[in-house]
């Protein structure tokens, strides 16, 4: 169950970037991820309301709820819609992809459990290669802007990261669904005051269809569910097998623009999947794959003694 909830969020995630892609050709980019979150937290109320979902009643789980929200959607989606403004699309998802590299330094100070180790460094850096092999022919900096914008996205990774690391540690009593919601709620005030400020009335964009359907898709699919699934996941997993599902993410979303936006798929895709696959291999199918090993060795043992 936890391998097909963390595939499924590997694609949503994979195909928000086709959305986002094809939705800004008609809205600005802060305004668009505003729309985004507003939508989101209204679905998630009317869940919340419909199945009585309880609400977190204490100070403590409001305020890591206020702090994640911040983190995660008031600073790391600010500056990475931000900084593509000055940077490629690919340069910031290389950038991005430090969120795993974040996510490994956290976990070790924030949960006990979870130690570094060689393999995890291992799997981490070749995750991140395979990315920077990918995107290679993106990887520039130009201006002194363009290199705010990598710091920007950098710092955006170590929110989100961060963001994961103590909902994982502090949070595993919260309903996923009020989790999300709280966060959405504390966190998209600074995304609507910027919005506002520097692309004006939003009732005057041009609000297509096709930028409704990308929209509700990004709300519905890359928010609600995707969140709901990744904060269920994570009370399962490792924090550091739930990140890498942002190494896969990528790769995805280039195949995808191949397929269906006619992109150019770089000759380096194929090297740039392999490097990234294993890195995946080495840490979240590691254990399941040990675990055959280990029993189909029971059974030659208890054959041979038989």
């Amino acid at each position: 169950m936890k391998i097909i909830i963390w595939l499924t969020l590997c694609l949503i995630w994979g195909t928000t970037w086709f959305f986002i892609k094809i939705g800004l050709e008609d809205l600005p980019p802060i305004t668009f991820a505003a729309a985004r979150f507003a939508s989101a937290i209204l679905i998630l109320a009317v869940i919340i309301l419909v199945q009585k979902i309880p609400l977190p009643t204490t100070k403590r789980e409001w305020k890591l709820i206020a702090l994640t929200g911040v983190l995660q959607f008031s600073v790391n989606y600010s500056l990475v819609f931000w900084s593509e403004v000055y940077i490629s699309s690919g340069l910031a998802a290389v950038l991005q992809a430090m969120i795993t590299v974040f996510g490994l330094a956290l976990a070790w100070i924030h949960l006990p459990n979870e130690r570094i180790t060689r393999l995890k460094i291992v799997a981490v850096l070749l995750g991140i290669s395979g990315v920077a092999v990918i995107f290679i022919e993106q990887l520039q900096i130009n201006s002194l802007m363009a290199f705010a914008g990598c710091a920007a996205i950098v710092f955006g990774a170590y929110a989100a990261a961060h963001g994961s690391i103590l909902v994982k540690a502090y949070g595993g009593a919260i309903h996923p669904a009020t989790l999300v919601f709280g966060q959405m709620v504390c966190g998209i005030a600074p995304v609507i005051i910027y919005g506002l400020a520097v692309e004006g009335n939003p009732l005057r964009l041009n609000w297509s269809w096709r930028a409704i359907i990308c929209v509700l898709y990004l709300s519905v699919f890359g928010t609600v569910a995707a969140f709901w699934l990744y904060y269920w996941l994570l009370s399962k997993l490792e924090s550091t097998k739930a990140m890498m599902i942002s190494l896969v993410t990528p790769l995805i979303a280039v195949i995808i623009g191949g397929i269906f936006l006619g992109e150019r798929l770089p000759v380096q895709t194929f090297f740039g999947g392999v490097l990234i696959l294993a890195s995946i291999g080495l840490i979240v199918f590691r254990k399941k794959i040990s675990r055959s090993e280990h029993a189909e060795k029971e059974n030659l043992a208890a054959n041979a003694a038989n």
